[in-house]
């Protein structure tokens, strides 16, 4: 497997685009509802997203978090209706595997909304690198696995709009799927490794 791939050598791949749904969770209500489908599960792709700071000294917290499934991912709106009980219940259950990227600072970041330990979170920045792959960038990483690219236009734009744009959508859903995507394709190669004759 390339262990590397290049600026210019991702450039030229094809964009990938989420094709599941996409459930905004604006309200407590919502949001129990998506953490009661999400418990359900063995492990799930997770991302934060905040609004940029333009201005020295000028600081935002986060406004989005994004949960996946394989085919659904749900973005809560934090900004709206900030740290519900149920998803501190999630981000601290230690049967749920969360797979995220670069995850210290999406750790400082929770931490401003809500005093809590998150649990049994696997960083692919670490991950990764037990299957030999040398970049640590999801773009890159996902490149390298999947010969598609993750396009990163939406990453400065107003993550606390009354209403997220479509492209804001997909951008978001697919940082929290491909991370789950990641893990779940690297899992399963290491399964179907032969086991060889001499143990």
């Amino acid at each position: 497997m390339v262990s590397t791939i290049s600026k210019e050598e991702l450039s030229v791949l094809g964009q990938e685009v989420f094709t599941g749904r996409i459930i905004v969770v604006q309200s407590i209500k919502e949001a129990e509802k998506a953490c009661d489908y999400l418990q359900e599960f063995d492990a799930i792709g997770f991302d934060t997203e905040t609004r940029p700071a333009f201005k020295k000294g000028v600081t935002h917290q986060i406004a989005l978090m994004q949960l996946s499934t394989e085919d659904t991912c749900f973005l809560f709106r934090l900004n709206i209706i900030d740290m519900p009980d149920c998803l501190v219940d999630l981000l601290t259950n230690t049967e749920i595997k969360k797979i995220g990227l670069s995850l210290k600072d999406d750790f400082s970041a929770i931490r401003k909304r809500s005093p809590i330990t998150p649990s049994n979170f696997i960083d692919l920045q670490v991950f990764v690198r037990e299957y030999g792959i040398e970049d640590i960038g999801l773009q890159r990483v996902y490149g390298i696995l999947f010969g598609k690219r993750i396009s990163k236009g939406q990453r400065l734009s107003n993550w606390e709009a009354e209403t997220l744009s479509d492209s804001q959508k997909m951008y978001a859903a697919i940082d929290a799927w491909a991370c789950l995507r990641i893990f779940n394709t690297l899992k399963n190669r290491e399964k179907n490794i032969p086991k060889s004759p001499l143990g």
